[in-house]
């Protein structure tokens, strides 16, 4: 027999990790898989959050181009009401389009929310300015059920 040869016996360490890399990655296919119902709500959740700062981002701009006040015909409530032409709603669409921003953004799955032009839309998000002069933007989530922002 030979002394020289060395017999190979376990799996080496490169081995090992390979193998703990590709259970990683079914593992996190599986989860997504599993529950893609969540993702989705999450996404839409995220989709919220973009949707109401880029609303309070527009005020905010109205706001700084005019030395700190809100220059818009309609006043802004001092509770929550929905930002739309329904009636009981803040029409602020004329304020804010197309100057402040393109066209104001609406939930992705609440019924009737759409923005067809400044005459025209329900964002489903609301909006109210509190007794300290903070102009507050609100959505109701799926996953966290109160979004909200606020400057």
């Amino acid at each position: 027999m030979n002394k020289n040869k060395k017999i190979k016996k376990g799996f080496t360490l490169i081995e090992i990790l390979v193998v703990i890399g590709i259970i990683a990655v079914l593992s996190a296919v599986v989860l997504v898989a599993i529950n893609p119902a969540r993702q989705f709500k999450l996404a839409r959740d995220s989709q919220r959050v973009a949707n109401i700062t880029a609303i309070l981002n527009a005020v905010g701009q109205n706001t700084a181009e005019h030395k700190g006040v809100f220059d818009c015909t309609v006043v802004l409530p001092s509770t929550s009401k929905t930002i739309s032409t329904v009636t009981g709603g803040v029409d602020i669409a004329s304020c804010l389009v197309p100057t402040y921003i393109s066209s104001l953004p609406f939930d992705p799955s609440k019924a009737g929310a759409k923005f067809t032009s400044i005459t025209d839309y329900d964002t489903g998000y609301s909006i109210f300015q509190d007794a300290d002069g903070r102009i507050k933007v609100t959505a109701e989530g799926e996953i966290n059920t109160d979004i909200s922002m606020s400057r």
